[in-house]
Formats: structure tokens, sequence, C-alpha cells
């Protein structure tokens, strides 16, 4: 497993991601037919891989089986948006940032609510656990041991999305995962977290711990604010390849705007 709590994929999640991410990036846009034959030489794999992975992709809204037609990609208003697949392939796009953007203003509506809600239940034992994660992030953010921050920096978001006793907030921990995952992974986290932020985690663990709300709910804004704030500033010193600011070089592979016959199709 990876610092990031990924497991190593498979040739089938590998085929699933190259497929899922190229229509993120707008390779394949909504209303384009794709073909079997065309995705299994791309990626030299069986035709029966790549009809698998298109159900996968067909149960996460990003495409769709038509009779007579083909397997047709849908616009992002039918993707499963809060998917951490979907979330992990819309940051792996040029677009990032945008998607960036999108993601911490979903950050600063859950989880400063979910420290509020945290601090006011305060279970003592997940209290404890926050300011311990807090002063591991304080110390491994100060060393720069950076797979180590980040594996610290997930258990301590995900900790506090459950603390919260809000199911629905819970269930977003995998989603706000990716978001930080994908900071380090596309360089859009400085070398050395700045001390001011690892003080705001400190501070925010010991709000939940004494059952301070307001300074649990404001320092958490603070933190997701000062994120995205990071990431814009390090984008636009140094784009990362494929970025918004460098035109694509990517096509579609030949016939993949073409229907295929009956038996090409994606179930």
């Amino acid at each position: 497993m990876t610092a990031s709590g990924r497991v190593p994929q498979s040739l089938h999640d590998q085929v699933v991601g190259a497929i899922g991410t190229a229509i993120c990036d707008g390779v394949f846009p909504a209303g384009h037919i794709l073909s079997i034959d065309a995705l299994a030489a791309q990626h030299g794999v069986s035709r029966p891989v790549v009809r698998e992975a298109c159900r996968v992709l067909t149960a996460l809204g990003l495409v769709a089986s038509r009779r007579r037609v083909g397997t047709v990609v849908q616009p992002t208003t039918r993707w499963m948006a809060f998917d951490p697949r979907v979330i992990r392939w819309r940051l792996a796009s040029s677009d990032r940032l945008a998607q960036l953007v999108v993601l911490t203003e979903l950050r600063t509506a859950i989880e400063p609510q979910a420290a509020r809600l945290a601090a006011q239940r305060r279970p003592d034992a997940t209290a404890t656990e926050l300011v311990v994660l807090a002063a591991r992030l304080w110390d491994s953010g100060s060393a720069g041991r950076g797979p180590e921050f980040l594996a610290h920096d997930l258990k301590f978001h995900r900790l506090l999305l459950q603390a919260s006793g809000n199911d629905m907030f819970a269930h977003l921990g995998d989603a706000v995962a990716e978001v930080l995952a994908g900071r380090h992974q596309y360089g859009l986290f400085p070398e050395r977290p700045a001390q001011e932020a690892l003080q705001w985690h400190m501070d925010v663990a010991q709000a939940v711990q004494r059952g301070d709300a307001a300074c649990a709910f404001e320092t958490m804004v603070k933190i997701v604010d000062r994120s995205l704030a990071e990431s814009a500033a390090l984008w636009e010193r140094a784009p990362s390849p494929g970025s918004a600011s460098e035109p694509s070089s990517r096509t579609v592979p030949d016939g993949a705007d073409r229907a295929e016959g009956a038996d090409g199709r994606s179930g």
C-alpha cells in the first residue's frame, strides 16, 4: 500500500484509470462514442478487458451503453463526482486546478462543520488521537519527511470527519483523502508545510479535546483556505506537465469516434 493509502493497481484497474482519466481530461468529450477495438489496441489488452472497464465507468456515470450506438461518454452532470476514482482522474487532468478549487470549496463547507461537531460531541479517545496525530504532523512536516507527513495528514482529516458523528461527513473521508494526496502528487504542496499550518492542525485537535466548537470551526476554515492559496501559488510558479497553460498533444485513437458493429459494442 502506498503513502496515500492506495493499493497497487491490477491491469484491469490500470485500463479503467487510463480511460477514465482520458474522459475527465476531455480527450473523449461528452457524446463521443468509444471504440472497443481502438481502446484494446491502444492499451494492449483484449476486448473483454476493455468491455469490463467500460462497465465500471458506466457504474460511475462517465459512460452509458446505447443500443445500436455503442458506449457513449456522458456529460459531467451525470458523473459520480464524489467517488474517489473520479476525483483522482479529474485531478490528473489538465484542468486539475479548477477541480481543486471545487473540491476545496467542498472541504470549506464540510470540514469546519465536522470540526465544530467533533468539539461539541467530544469523543474522548478520538480527541486524544487527534492531538497525537497533530504532534506527528508537526514533527514530520518540520523535518520535511513528505510521505510520512502525508500519511499522518490523511489520518488526521479522516478521523476528524469520523469524530463529527455524522455518517455522511465520515463517508467523504475518501474524497478528502484524494484531494490531499493529489496536492502532493502533482506538486501543489510546498516542500515543507508552513509552521502556521502545522500549528493550526494542533489548534483544531486541542479545540476538539477541550470542547471549543467555535475555535475548531474557525481554525479549520483557515486550514482549507490556506491549502487552496498554496496550491494556486505553486501552480502559477511551476505549471505541471499537461496543465491548462500548455496545449494538449493527446489525440483520439483512430476509429475511436465511430460506432462499432453489434459485436464491438460494450455490454
